[in-house]
């Protein structure tokens, strides 16, 4: 991959923040055209409403925040230390399942269809930030991760691979929704 290095962005860092401003029109085009029965409505898939699994789409790249600094302390940890780290998450994959969808239904409930594209857009335009300053000695770090808990989740992944990392997440989740593509509402 090439690098975002000192504030200029490169092409696969264009691509990403790309990916960050689709996201953020598709989101805002769901929230402008669904209704509240369209909102409340059980998604494909999944346990969650189609605004419950909207958030938990959001969530995606707040985890992103969350993980940056992360991978940046367990990568100067000896290796073994973070294979048992992602060791012991992989173990862990119940709870997680049960946190996660829990933690989505009660936080939609704070970032609802009124609030939740405003913490999208907060949220790219934090990453995009840090994007940016990346170096490549920075993109590079690396740590072991729990491959249980996401299908995206590699064995190892880079700071480098977690900035896309949302996107997938959101496309992926997207499929799942019993909502209109935006697409196809704009065009009604």
């Amino acid at each position: 991959m090439t690098t975002a290095i000192g504030g200029n962005v490169d092409a696969a860092s264009e691509q990403t923040i790309a990916g960050y401003r689709r996201a953020r029109r598709e989101l805002a085009a769901w929230l402008e055209t669904a209704s509240p029965a369209d909102l409340r409505r059980s998604s494909n898939g999944t346990c969650w409403t189609n605004e419950q699994l909207l958030f938990h789409m959001v969530f995606g790249y707040m985890i992103v925040r969350a993980l940056l600094p992360l991978v940046r302390v367990v990568s100067r940890l000896p290796a073994s230390w973070g294979r048992a780290f992602a060791g012991l998450l992989n173990a862990a994959t119940g709870p997680f399942d049960r946190v996660n969808y829990w933690g989505s239904r009660a936080a939609a409930l704070v970032y609802d269809h009124r609030r939740m594209a405003r913490k999208l857009e907060k949220t790219t335009a934090a990453l995009t930030r840090r994007l940016a300053q990346e170096t490549p000695a920075s993109l590079s770090r690396s740590m072991p991760f729990p491959t249980r808990w996401d299908p995206f989740f590699t064995d190892t992944m880079t700071v480098a691979d977690l900035y896309p990392y949302a996107t997938q997440h959101f496309d992926f989740h997207a499929k799942q929704l019993r909502l209109a593509s935006p697409d196809d509402r704009r065009g009604a």
